[in-house]
């Protein structure tokens, strides 16, 4: 199956504005990439005319950002509101320029722990799906879809695996909500990285690829051959999308951890990522290249 192939921005920018979209998203599209994802990391800093006209040939995705102070569980009232507010925003970008997804961890901000019972994790949960319902709503009369990203377990005590995600969404699920998966999070919270795609299933809208370190997929440690076979399984046909950062950056570095460089260049980084992957991420349904 030949596979649509996209790098997140913040490869190389953050935040990403319109004055700094056109040139990075035509070096995107040099390389030879087919999707770019977006971090609205505020509202106002992308406008949709200004990604239409530097898109070119690129198929755009939306991603949020969870920064302190964005919390939809165990916060204000205020608080959620306004982080409702930031992901109504999103949605709105994404049915703009054609994005058919918004992706991200949207429950707590990055970094926030904190531990719970079961019976606070149940309730957790509720508010979680209390909070979501108008988003979910919104997104599903845009024709978009928000796909909810677990986290490993230093970024969140919330949402870590697929499994926990499935129920926690729940009825929601199919309504303007979906999964997104990283492979970096998924290589440190489940035992098999390919049994929680196909359990994600039809409900798996997105997917974000790197290499165990955070560097570019291929020739580390990640079961490639088992993720791509379950994708099949499943029935997959969104993007593979490489999500990594520059360590130059100081907010985006910080919040994922990012201590050193992950290549000898990003441009690199991506470069070899979109090379590996477009090998051995083109599969036949029953998984041989």
């Amino acid at each position: 199956m030949q596979r649509l192939i996209g790098v997140n921005t913040w490869v190389w920018e953050s935040p990403l504005t319109d004055a700094t979209l056109p040139p990075l998203l035509a070096k995107i599209a040099a390389m030879g990439f087919d999707v770019v994802e977006l971090p609205l990391e505020n509202a106002g800093d992308l406008t949709a005319e200004a990604v239409r006209d530097a898109l070119g040939g690129l198929r755009p995705w939306v991603v949020g950002a969870m920064a302190p102070g964005r919390e939809l569980v165990l916060a204000d009232e205020a608080v959620i509101a306004r982080t409702q507010r930031y992901l109504s925003a999103c949605i709105r970008l994404a049915r703009e320029i054609g994005a058919p997804a918004v992706c991200g961890p949207f429950y707590a901000h990055t970094g926030r722990l904190w531990r719970m019972d079961a019976a606070e994790r149940t309730a957790a949960y509720a508010q979680l799906r209390r909070s979501l319902a108008p988003l979910a709503a919104e997104a599903e009369a845009a024709g978009v879809v928000l796909g909810i990203e677990p986290l490993n377990r230093y970024e969140t005590s919330l949402l870590n695996t697929a499994e926990q995600a499935l129920e926690a969404l729940g009825p929601l699920l199919g309504h303007g909500v979906g999964l997104a998966l990283d492979t970096f999070h998924l290589n440190i919270e489940e035992r098999s990285s390919a049994a929680a795609v196909r359990a994600a299933g039809e409900h798996l809208v997105h997917l974000q690829v790197c290499g165990n370190d955070r560097g570019a997929p291929g020739g580390d440690q990640t079961d490639w051959t088992g993720l791509f076979e379950a994708l099949d399984a499943v029935g997959y046909t969104g993007a593979l999308t490489i999500e990594s950062f520059t360590a130059r950056n100081a907010s985006i570095a910080t919040a994922a951890s990012i201590w050193r460089p992950l290549a000898p260049t990003q441009d690199q980084l991506a470069e070899q990522g979109l090379a590996f992957l477009r090998s051995a991420g083109t599969r036949s349904p029953g998984g041989q290249p």
